[in-house]
């Protein structure tokens, strides 16, 4: 292990923080993800029992009692059950906006990652380069090991580099697609909600 981070030079180090911090972003957003976590079977037994009329106060503490990004858009809704239905979809839409951007946490991260890692090697195959054709001024053609260390050098950092951009891309782009899934289901339920919480709306529309 010493030898191979004395080859791989001194940017295997950030590459090393950059692996770090995409595993552990991966492991955080694939809990933090799970659709038992974000839409709980309760809250959306909440969302599905309202209705026009009766009383929310049992439904609002059910919400106050299991906290997440649902759970409040909800709660925000049925604080609001009294009021016109456009006032009820406008608190719905606040809330939506304000609480799903905490689906999205930390993903940026993973893109940066994904894309400033290969950069990185790729540095470091720059800095091998120039430490190689240094030891050719010095040294010329004859030194193998001169030429050795800056080629390792060159071709390792390039090879973590790419070793790390790749799965954390791919990770990247599975975690965007499974917030916006969970987005999309949200909004689902919020568009159900507006309609049971109308004036209007028919009995059915409780079951």
């Amino acid at each position: 292990m010493t030898e191979f981070l004395q080859s791989a030079g001194p940017l295997i180090w950030p590459l090393g923080l950059c692996s770090l911090l995409a595993s552990t972003i991966t492991v955080e957003r694939l809990i933090s993800l799970r659709r038992s976590r974000v839409l709980p079977r309760e809250i959306i037994e909440v969302a599905r029992a309202v209705q026009h009329g009766r009383d929310m106060s049992v439904a609002i503490d059910v919400c106050r009692r299991n906290p997440g990004v649902f759970a409040d858009i909800v709660r925000a809704g049925l604080e609001h059950a009294t009021e016109p239905w456009n006032i009820i979809r406008d608190a719905l839409l606040d809330a939506g906006r304000q609480k799903s951007v905490l689906l999205e946490k930390h993903l940026v991260w993973l893109q940066t990652i994904a894309q400033a890692a290969p950069l990185l090697g790729l540095l470091g195959t720059v800095f091998g380069m120039i430490r190689m054709f240094g030891a050719i001024s010095l040294s010329g053609l004859g030194d193998p090991n001169a030429l050795s260390g800056g080629i390792s050098e060159a071709m390792t950092t390039t090879a973590v580099g790419l070793a790390i951009g790749i799965p954390t891309l791919v990770a990247y782009n599975l975690l965007a697609a499974k917030a916006e899934a969970r987005i999309t289901e949200i909004e689902a339920h919020a568009s159900q909600l507006v309609a049971r919480l109308r004036p209007d709306a028919p009995t059915e529309a409780a079951s």
